[in-house]
This record gives C-alpha cells, structure tokens and sequence, in this order.
C-alpha cells in the first residue's frame, strides 16, 4: 500500500474519531470571511473548549460514513469547516451563530447534535436557546412562584382578619 493512502486512512480515522466523541459538530461554509475573522472565530471556539478544523471534503465523508452519520454527506460540497465539541453541546452553535449574524458571509449549514443529524435550522434553534444558567434561573422562578403566591394569600388573609378585630 502506498505511503498516500495510508495517510489518509489514518486521518479518516482520526476524523471518524472526533466524530463519535463529540457531544455536538457544526458544519460551516466559510467562504467569503477573510484570515482576521476566522482567527476571530477559532480564537472564540478555542475560548469555549471548541475544535475548529478544515479538512478534505471527501475524507471527511468516509469518516462519516464509517461511524452511521452519512446524512451529513450531503452538506460536503465546497470549502467546509467543522466544529467539534466533546464537552459543551450548545457552544459551538451558539458562538458561530452569533459570528455569522455579524459576518453573512459565514454559513450554517448542518451539524450533529448528541449522535443525531442536525439541518441548519435545527443548529440555529439550538443557538438560540438560553445558556444553562438562564434556564436554571427560570426553572426557579417557576418553582418559586407557588410559594410566592402562597405567602401572598396568607398575608392578605392575616390582614384582612386584622382589620376585621381591630
């Protein structure tokens, strides 16, 4: 076997493996940004823990083929780069969704969340949701509100009876 092929099986298999142990993958087309924004946006993902790489369209490919996500060969045509993510799901959504609303030349255009193909409407929602935090603060408030209006009730009734004996 050729030293060519060999080396590209060895990268297949390290793309396939980024693959399976990413919790969420997003798949751009970044054509039309120039060096300065894409150093913006790998220096964004790097912050958040996030792996940004380009590879070869048809590499790619195999490797998604080889671990059950060819759903995702589709959107391999053209300059494409991937985001993975092994730790955060929503980060690489949300950083590049937020990049491409300054920058329209950047393009969702599929991805992978939790083992399960993702069209690029479905990466954008995904974006759009609130951080942990936000939903933790809001579950709160839900599970706050009951007592609140319990504790509401009670001192209206407390002053009503005041008034009533006074």
């Amino acid at each position: 076997m050729s030293k060519a092929i060999e080396t590209k099986q060895v990268q297949v298999k390290e793309i396939a493996e980024k693959f399976q142990a990413a919790a969420s993958v997003v798949v751009v087309d970044y054509r039309g940004l120039n060096v300065a924004q894409v150093t913006e946006l790998r220096k964004q993902l790097r912050e958040a823990g996030v792996e940004f790489k380009v590879f070869k369209n048809s590499l790619t490919r195999r490797a998604t083929e080889s671990v059950g996500f060819e759903a995702l060969n589709e959107h391999l045509t053209g300059p494409n780069a991937v985001a993975f993510s092994t730790e955060d799901v929503v980060a690489p959504a949300k950083i590049i969704n937020d990049f491409a609303k300054k920058n329209e030349a950047l393009e969702i255009k599929a991805g992978i969340i939790e083992g399960t193909v993702a069209s690029a409407a479905d990466v954008k929602a995904l974006a759009e949701l609130p951080s942990r935090e936000g939903l933790l603060s809001m579950l709160l408030s839900v599970l706050q509100a009951p007592m609140r209006n319990f504790a509401l009730a009670t001192k209206a009734v407390a002053e009503q009876k005041e008034e009533q004996g006074a």
